[in-house]
């Protein structure tokens, strides 16, 4: 199987003990890229979070930001920084970044504020977006539309739990639509009905690992290779096998990425 995990946080504490093995379990699964997001563990320290692990794994690439849960706590320095870190040629995209209302660890307005800044920063070195809402799809696309959809440049719907609606107008923006563990839960069946319905050329697969495991794995660490288990509860409101969902959502993330087979890098937008 080729399959992409488009969505991990390698970072983790989590991980600590056994994280070189969790890799290679990774690529005995059939994971021939990954996508490590650089944000969710503190913008302060961690804002190149993701690097060093796609400096070290050819088939791992990098994206920077500030989640909206550290909204509250971005400095000027912290965008500075940012600005440097999008330079770096492992770097594919600018996030994840966006809203949470679920949660509200930041001030909505506060939350606003640094992810419209972050849209403007991504578009000035031309890298996509990886957006993670909760609760706040209104002002989310609102702000896309805004400030995002004239840049042409698109991005991802990470862990996406919204309605059909709501992913056709991403779409409509250049987005596609990633789907994690969640969607293998029984009460999750509206986002099973979304993925049934979105068109396969503008899905992704992912694991939000450590978080969000499968619903076998339920109260476990989540992980990279059980992005195969993603794939299979695609697969199965498709009517296809999980192969052909793997090779799909494989080939709309190279070809987003402009990336090639073997993972050879992006070329500027």
């Amino acid at each position: 199987m080729d399959i992409i995990d488009s969505h991990a946080h390698l970072e983790f504490r989590n991980f600590d003990e056994d994280r070189a093995a969790m890799l290679e379990r990774a690529r005995a699964a059939g994971v021939a890229t990954l996508l490590a997001i650089g944000s969710g563990t503190g913008p302060a320290e961690r804002l190149d979070a993701a690097i060093p692990f796609a400096e070290q794994h050819d088939w791992i690439y990098a994206t920077i930001g500030i989640h909206p849960h550290d909204a509250a706590v971005a400095t000027d320095d912290h965008f500075a920084r940012l600005d440097e870190l999008a330079r770096h040629p492992r770097v594919l995209a600018w996030g994840e970044m966006g809203l949470d209302y679920h949660y509200d660890h930041s001030p909505r307005d506060v939350q606003q504020q640094v992810f419209r800044r972050q849209l403007r920063q991504a578009r000035a070195t031309g890298h996509p977006v990886v957006i993670h809402c909760r609760d706040a799809w209104d002002d989310c696309l609102a702000i896309l539309g805004e400030e995002w959809r004239a840049s042409g440049l698109g991005g991802i719907f990470h862990c996406f739990t919204g309605t059909l609606e709501e992913a056709r107008r991403g779409m409509d923006m250049g987005f596609l639509v990633s789907f994690a563990g969640n969607v293998t839960y029984p009460k999750m069946q509206h986002l099973r009905d979304v993925a049934r319905e979105l068109p396969l050329d503008r899905l992704l697969t992912e694991t939000d690992s450590p978080f969000l495991p499968p619903q076998g794995r339920r109260g476990k660490r989540n992980e990279p290779a059980f992005v195969v288990e993603v794939a299979q509860a695609l697969a199965n409101v498709r009517n296809l096998v999980p192969d052909e969902v793997a090779a799909a959502t494989a080939a709309n993330f190279r070809h987003f990425f402009r990336l090639g087979a073997r993972n050879t890098p992006a070329q500027p937008r």
